[in-house]
C-alpha cells in the first residue's frame, strides 16, 4: 500500500467511524439508514450529513 493509499485508506475509516458515532448522537439516523436499498443511497443520505464516504481509498482523484 503506497502512502497515499494508506492516507486514504485512514481518511475513509474516520469518516466510516464520524458516521458511526453520528448515530448515537442522531437516533433517527438509523432508521434512515436502514431505509436505503442500495450503497448509493447510502453514500447519497452520508453525504447529506456531512460525510464523504463514497471514495473508495484506493481510487485516484479525477
Amino acid at each position: 500500500m503506497s502512502k497515499t493509499d494508506l492516507k486514504n485508506f485512514i481518511i475513509k475509516v474516520n469518516e466510516l467511524n464520524a458516521l458511526l458515532d453520528s448515530l448515537e448522537t442522531v437516533p433517527s439516523r438509523k432508521a434512515k439508514l436502514e431505509a436505503c436499498e442500495n450503497h448509493d443511497q447510502v453514500v447519497s443520505l452520508a453525504k447529506d450529513w456531512g460525510f464523504e464516504i463514497g471514495k473508495r481509498w484506493g481510487e485516484s482523484s479525477p
